[in-house]
């Protein structure tokens, strides 16, 4: 992937770990539905038990809390650094472009770049927990560890399998922008399954790889920057992460009622989908009678 050829963007940020003391929960309501479905995911997407994430988290929080003031800073020039902020950029043109072409103007994400925790909207966070989007600061976390583990433990490598880590998470800030995690909750909260094969989280999990393939679309149009087997690397990366693939490869075999992000097979369908149409209406996960 020839990803220098991309527009840095001037949304990355790095976390400097300030705010001080322990972490806590805004108003002293704890972890909103939508924390607690990013502990679930988290959980299983590295086969932790959500329950005493969850357990852990409400013990580092305290009633009446404030949160602390998020202390970030200007990220620096390494590649990597510079690697995120050209894909950042590169999502912030192509999205742009298709809000202003709908009479709309994208409030792109800020990325947070961290190590080890961070402080956010959403709660507390640590690297295990893999990149997120916090819908309560609109903001994208990445500690860029998780593209070493990536490589070593699931086994996908390539500058465009990252790119299309970030796209999804940007893709969580369009469905943000648009409704649908509004849409989703409001669903949840009558009764509507989460979890499963068929439930809300896997569909719109599925709608962020979608998403990400409508990015990657356009991106190759406006820089023409991806090389051969580029798109089988990040194929190859939902691939590894789609839940059957991570519950078999900790627990030696997959529960489809937990599932959280879709399986395999439903991650590079979608994902391809996104690719080959370039048109987000494609990418309507939720009316979809088969994932």
């Amino acid at each position: 992937m020839l990803w220098q050829k991309g527009r840095a963007s001037d949304n990355v940020v790095e976390d400097d770990g300030g705010g001080g003391g322990g972490p806590r929960f805004g108003g002293g309501r704890g972890l909103g539905l939508g924390g607690i479905i990013l502990v679930v995911i988290v959980g299983l997407l590295f086969g932790k038990n959500p329950g005493e994430i969850l357990q852990l988290l409400g013990s580092m929080s305290g009633d009446g809390g404030v949160d602390a003031p998020q202390q970030t800073t200007p990220a620096g020039n390494d590649e990597q650094t510079l690697f995120v902020k050209k894909v950042l950029g590169s999502t912030e043109d192509v999205w742009g472009q298709m809000f202003r072409a709908s009479g709309q103007q994208y409030p792109a994400p800020k990325l947070v770049l961290f190590r080890g925790g961070v402080q956010s909207a959403c709660g507390a966070a640590s690297s295990a927990m893999g990149p997120f989007y916090c819908p309560g600061d609109r903001q994208v976390y990445l500690d860029l560890g998780f593209f070493q583990e990536m490589q070593q433990r699931f086994q996908a490598a390539g500058d465009f399998a990252r790119a299309y880590v970030i796209a999804h998470e940007v893709g969580h800030h369009i469905q943000n922008l648009v409704g649908v995690m509004d849409q989703v909750e409001n669903q949840a909260r009558r009764g509507a399954p989460m979890q499963g094969a068929d439930g809300l989280s896997v569909r719109q999990e599925l709608q962020a790889d979608c998403f990400a393939g409508v990015w990657a679309n356009h991106a190759q149009q406006q820089l023409n920057w991806l090389e051969t087997g580029d798109v089988e690397a990040a194929l190859n990366a939902a691939n590894q992460i789609g839940d059957d693939a991570l519950q078999k490869r900790a627990r030696g075999y997959a529960v489809p009622d937990s599932f959280t992000h879709g399986s395999s097979a439903e991650r590079v369908r979608w994902f391809r989908q996104g690719l080959s149409s370039g048109d987000i209406k494609s990418c309507d996960t939720f009316s979809a009678a088969q994932l």
